[in-house]
């Protein structure tokens, strides 16, 4: 069971997205109630609706709070792996993978719980600004392609985040998530034969 939280004076909306992440991570985005997330909390459930229209409400703020946490990482990553526009491309692959098992509530509540990203304009905006920065290191290193053979920077950073999504799918995530490989360099290797389909990088001698 996830450890009870109390709040203090004024920062019980704080108080409620804790709760619900401990039990998003927990239960799943759909298995727990408003009540329980004001019980997880120490306040009334109609405390709750002083803050929240409803359970989504709440798991959108938890989204919208993971997506602010996520861009910073992501930021961090890419401007950490300059000056190479490949190394800070890597990074930015490699900090998917961190911030998912750092934050598994806020990854959940993000990309699990069915809420869309459109749902509120500061949901919108964080979400916007995480995929700004993977299109910006796309954008640096598709420069080295030539123009007419250059794919478009939201398609070269989409296919990097499927294939980061999909390794935290399938392998980072969860008692049950069992490679052959570290995902860590599931990941490196598939990013070095996309790259290398498009001759970013050298094919191996």
């Amino acid at each position: 069971m996830p450890k009870k939280r109390g709040y203090h004076h004024g920062n019980l909306r704080q108080a409620l997205v804790e709760a619900a992440l401990a039990l998003i991570e927990e239960k799943g985005p759909t298995g727990f109630t408003l009540s329980q997330a004001a019980k997880e909390a120490g306040v009334t459930p109609a405390a709750v609706y002083r803050h929240f229209e409803g359970r989504e409400d709440l798991i959108a703020e938890a989204a919208r709070q993971g997506y602010e946490i996520f861009a910073d990482v992501m930021q961090y990553a890419y401007d950490t792996g300059q000056p190479s526009a490949l190394q800070a491309f890597e990074a930015t692959g490699r900090a998917y993978l961190a911030f998912a098992r750092k934050y598994p509530g806020h990854y959940i509540a993000m990309f699990e719980s069915g809420i869309s990203t459109n749902r509120s304009p500061g949901l919108s905006a964080a979400a916007r600004r995480a995929r700004d920065v993977l299109e910006k290191a796309a954008e640096d290193l598709s420069q080295h392609i030539p123009p007419e053979r250059r794919p478009p920077p939201s398609m070269f950073s989409a296919h990097i985040w499927a294939m980061s999504h999909g390794v935290v799918e399938l392998y980072a995530r969860g008692p049950g998530a069992q490679s052959p490989f570290p995902p860590e360099d599931l990941l490196e290797s598939g990013i070095g034969i996309y790259l290398r389909g498009l001759g970013l990088i050298p094919p191996d001698a």
